[in-house]
């Protein structure tokens, strides 16, 4: 059997299977609205991809706001600050310094004129802190204040508990 068209041959083959279950026939054209169904089913799908590509740069442009501001965060919060051995010094001195006057608060000191002389030391650390403060980073001035500090706490613990008495 010869084929010349395909319309002819779906023609044909539609008769018969009329025939064999005897189907009705359609009352008005059938391919008019098919054929408006592809297209508008094809306008929608052409309105899909470009609802598709406006969520694809939103989401690249969410993507890369997200990224940034990570980046910031990351930055600002690991950014090391400048250690100042100064204040890190200064604070484990005056902390030591209120250990022991508290510690030897309730006892007599061996001297009335201790105060006075930690006074002194306590004017000469001002001093050097204030040259420091230009010169943050200058060992043989931070040593000098160390050995400020350490001869407060040696005051305080001699005035308070002489040699003798730690037998």
């Amino acid at each position: 059997m010869t084929k010349p068209t395909f319309d002819e041959f779906l023609s044909q083959e539609v008769s018969k299977a009329q025939q064999q279950q005897d189907l009705p026939e359609p009352q008005r054209p059938l391919w008019q609205g098919i054929d408006k169904a592809i297209n508008a089913q094809s306008d929608t799908v052409h309105i899909n991809e470009a609802a598709k590509g406006n969520g694809v740069w939103r989401q690249m442009s969410a993507l890369a706001a997200a990224t940034c501001i990570g980046m910031c965060v990351m930055y600002f919060s690991l950014s090391i600050p400048e250690q100042n051995n100064m204040v890190q010094m200064s604070q484990y001195f005056e902390q030591q310094k209120q250990i022991l006057l508290v510690q030897y608060g309730n006892q007599p000191a061996l001297t009335n004129d201790w105060q006075v002389q930690l006074q002194e030391l306590e004017e000469a650390e001002q001093a050097i802190k204030l040259v420091l403060e230009n010169d943050t980073q200058n060992a043989a001035l931070l040593q000098m204040l160390a050995q400020v500090y350490q001869q407060q706490l040696d005051l305080i613990e001699r005035v308070h508990q002489p040699r003798w008495q730690k037998i």
